[in-house]
């Protein structure tokens, strides 16, 4: 008969104990030397990842790392940072005044729809009868729609100041970006070698399928949401739209929350309805047709196109991460929410598709 092993005496016991408690403590002071920087470093992350295809297609042509970082450097502040600096300041203003004006706009556009309208293809009779519905309830309109009015107000206000409190994280997450840029190889190389200690093959294949949830999110949700800002920004730049960067930064907002989409559609609406307004029957024309085609369409085209490269999210899970990401991380975290819950689904995934019995 086998004589059991005599247990770990209170001596060696002690030790671990200690040993653990040192662990325990480095951990917790590193966690609570990282937590301010928390937001920077995720977010500098995400879009190390979303921009790595790049990385690799200007390394595999000779380009050296840190040239290649410092181009994308470049290229991020040019298409990012630079706008927001112009844009941030004056955006809490300019949102109070917009959503002033549209509501005046409202009560008093006329009961009847211009005959153009309703020749638009698709769209023309549902934007029409919509048109008529509203006249005919415009006496109770105004208080019917006031406290949704107020609440998204108060969001859209929150948000924007949001984005002029993020900017300093924007730039930090950039110099987590760079580095990850300039010497990415390595870390992913230790990640991958981490993940294999931890749960094996499964655990490398979830990390590589983490990084496509990532690039899904980001380009299929975010890059989407991004283009129809751009353009919709563009289009009404060029028809003579008041406050274009603006109305560009909030078809941005609405199309990226998902469950605000169809504000997209009003809003080019009601710049076509103001120019038709104002006398400018062509450039209403020109306004209705970019927000069909190029703002509205954009969206039916490149989202499909561009989530494929990556993993299929449910839409709760992008809804739920916008609303939630931008609660626990300010303006970043609308794009930083959903990416984290997509990982966290695509781990889900893997671990059920790993677990004995799985279905």
């Amino acid at each position: 008969m086998d004589q059991q092993q005599p247990g770990p005496g209170p001596g060696a016991m002690i030790e671990r104990g200690l040993a653990f408690a040192a662990v325990a403590a480095v951990l917790f002071g590193i966690l609570a030397v990282l937590r301010p920087f928390a937001t920077a470093i995720m977010f500098g992350a995400i879009l190390a990842i979303a921009l790595w295809p790049l990385r690799d297609a200007l390394v595999t042509r000779r380009v050296r790392p840190g040239l290649t970082a410092a181009l994308l450097l470049l290229l991020v502040l040019a298409a990012v940072v630079v706008p927001t600096l112009l844009i941030a300041p004056g955006l809490v203003a300019a949102i109070d005044g917009g959503m002033e004006w549209a509501r005046v706009a409202l009560l008093t556009a006329p009961d009847a729809p211009p005959e153009w309208l309703a020749r638009l293809p698709l769209v023309g009779e549902q934007v029409v009868a919509g048109w008529a519905k509203i006249a005919e309830a415009r006496g109770n309109l105004g208080g019917a729609l006031a406290p949704y009015a107020a609440r998204i107000q108060a969001v859209l206000l929150d948000i924007a100041g949001g984005l002029a409190d993020s900017l300093l994280q924007m730039l930090l997450s950039l110099v987590v970006a760079t580095m990850l840029w300039t010497s990415g190889p390595v870390i992913a190389e230790a990640l991958h070698h981490g993940a294999g200690r931890l749960g094996g093959e499964t655990g490398q294949e979830s990390l590589t399928t983490a990084g496509a949830a990532v690039r899904a999110v980001a380009y299929g949700v975010v890059g989407t949401s991004v283009a129809q800002g751009i353009f919709a920004g563009i289009g009404y730049a060029i028809a003579g739209i008041p406050a274009a960067a603006l109305l560009g930064f909030l078809t941005f907002v609405f199309s990226i929350s998902q469950i605000l989409g169809p504000l997209v559609i009003l809003m080019w609406i009601g710049a076509a309805w103001w120019l038709f307004d104002q006398g400018q029957t062509l450039w209403a024309i020109f306004m209705a047709a970019w927000g069909l085609v190029v703002i509205s369409g954009s969206d039916n085209v490149l989202r499909p196109l561009l989530i494929k490269r990556g993993v299929e999210m449910p839409l709760s899970i992008i809804i739920i991460g916008v609303f939630g990401g931008f609660v626990a991380f300010g303006f970043l975290g609308l794009f930083i929410g959903p990416v984290l819950l997509a990982v966290g689904l695509v781990m889900l995934r893997a671990w059920r598709a790993a677990s004995p019995g799985a279905a």
